[in-house]
Formats: structure tokens, C-alpha cells, sequence
């Protein structure tokens, strides 16, 4: 992998991430929750900010942007294109399969609607990372506030296709609650329950439980498995559409 990462917390419980090339100095923040934490990342690195790759217009994401321009105004700021009206600062938009370079490194668009309707992530393929903003989550997704949830379930089913060896940045630290309810989903699954105990340890020592990668998820996020047998059964939904378990599990989380 040529691609380095630096993942720091910002605001609560967003997650702020620097990606360089080395090769060139180029260096991105995905999103820019919170200005301060971002500046103190790229000095600690001794990088020098050149793009911005912007997820969603959610204010916990975007909200940092304009402070960071201060210190480096020539900064591109990649935005999706169906929210580039609100997003601060925005120089470049971007659709489904449009290809960023940051350097030597490429950047995939992938158009995830659901979250919000524009709801972009990035794939650095040949380093097989994924940058998901708040489309998925380590056993979770976000919230499906602008589309119906076969829109979310088609986004997220577009991610399930990478790599199993990928490796995910989320928006948010939310591992720990979203394993806690994907066992009222699954109880059954060993392989979530071995999860639970390992990131249990890590809040417990004050560590952050990302990055994941997608065979983990495939293995114990709830939200991927909507074609589960056990899980249909379990919530009583034994020959209904994947997308429709999907949308049930969904509303149960939002109620959780």
C-alpha cells in the first residue's frame, strides 16, 4: 500500500482522516468535521493539505471547511455534485465513477444515496481503502433520512461488491452501540459475539475500533446481511425481499 493514513477524533464522536502520497507530498482530509483537530493532524504529520473529499452537506462534516481554507486556500474541495450548493468552499464536483487523484493516488466515486440524497464515498482501489463517510458503519449504516430503503440497501450492496480485504474509514465512532444492537439481530452469530469482545477491550482502553474491513462486516453488520436466513427468521420475516429486512432493521435501530 503507498497510501498513508492518519485517523484522529474531531467534535464528539466523528472521526477526522488524512490521506498522503509520499511520492509527491499531496495529502486529503475526508471531510473536515472540526478545523482545529485537522490543522493539529497535518502539522503533527508535517503534511501540507491539498484536497478536501467531502462525503455529505451534514454539518458534521463539512462544518471545519472554511477554517481549513484559511491556512491552505488553495485546497480543492471535491464535492458531490447533487450538494455542492451546500457545501462551503466547493471548487470541484463529483458523480458515480469519476476518478480523483491526490498525487500518484486514485480516488473512485461512488454515488450511495440513502443518508442524504447525494451521499458520495471514495475507493482508493489500488490501495484497497474505503472512505464511507456515513453510508456504512463497523455493524452499522446510517440513518436513512432522504430516500426509501431500497435505495440504502442498493448503496450498501454497491460496497458489500469490494475487495473483502478493504479496508473502511467511517464518519463516526458508533461501534460499540451498533454491535450491542446487532446482537438483538443475530444473538446467534459467533463470529459477533467474538467482535463484541474485542471491541468491548478497545472502548474499554480508550483505543478506536476503526478502520474495519469489509469481510468483517460482511461477517457481523446486520445491515449487509439482510439476506440472511437466520436473521430473517429471527425477526420474523422469512421469504420477504432482502431489501425489505433491510428496511425493518433499520426502523429497529432508529427505535433502539
Amino acid at each position: 500500500m503507498t497510501a498513508q493514513v492518519r485517523q484522529f477524533k474531531c467534535l464528539d464522536d466523528n472521526f477526522g482522516v488524512l490521506v498522503h502520497d509520499p511520492a509527491t507530498g499531496a495529502t486529503a482530509s475526508i471531510d473536515v468535521p472540526e478545523a482545529g483537530p485537522v490543522l493539529a493532524a497535518l502539522d503533527e504529520a508535517g503534511w501540507k493539505l491539498t484536497d478536501i473529499l467531502v462525503t455529505h452537506r451534514h454539518n458534521d462534516h463539512v462544518g471545519g471547511i472554511s477554517g481549513v481554507l484559511e491556512r491552505f486556500p488553495d485546497a480543492r474541495v471535491i464535492v458531490p455534485h447533487a450538494e455542492a450548493s451546500q457545501i462551503p468552499g466547493n471548487n470541484t464536483t463529483v458523480r458515480e465513477g469519476d476518478v480523483i487523484r491526490i498525487g500518484l493516488l486514485a480516488a473512485r466515486v461512488i454515488e450511495t444515496p440513502g443518508h442524504t440524497v447525494g451521499h458520495i464515498v471514495y475507493s482508493f482501489d489500488a490501495d484497497k481503502l474505503l472512505f464511507a463517510g456515513d453510508t456504512l458503519f463497523a455493524m452499522g449504516c446510517g440513518r436513512v433520512f432522504e430516500t426509501p430503503a431500497d435505495v440504502m440497501w442498493n448503496s450498501l450492496m454497491k460496497l458489500a461488491a469490494l475487495p473483502s480485504e478493504t479496508s473502511i474509514y467511517c464518519g463516526h465512532e458508533y461501534t460499540l452501540a451498533n454491535g450491542r444492537f446487532a446482537l438483538t439481530i443475530e444473538p446467534q452469530n459467533t463470529a459477533l459475539q467474538a467482535r463484541m469482545k474485542d471491541v468491548e477491550a478497545l472502548r474499554a482502553a480508550g483505543r478506536f475500533t476503526l478502520p474495519t474491513n469489509m469481510a468483517l462486516e460482511l461477517a457481523t453488520n446486520p445491515f449487509l446481511r439482510a439476506d440472511n436466513k437466520t436473521i430473517r427468521a429471527n425477526i420474523g420475516m422469512p421469504d420477504a425481499p432482502a431489501a425489505d429486512v433491510f428496511g425493518e432493521v433499520r426502523a429497529r435501530k432508529n427505535k433502539a
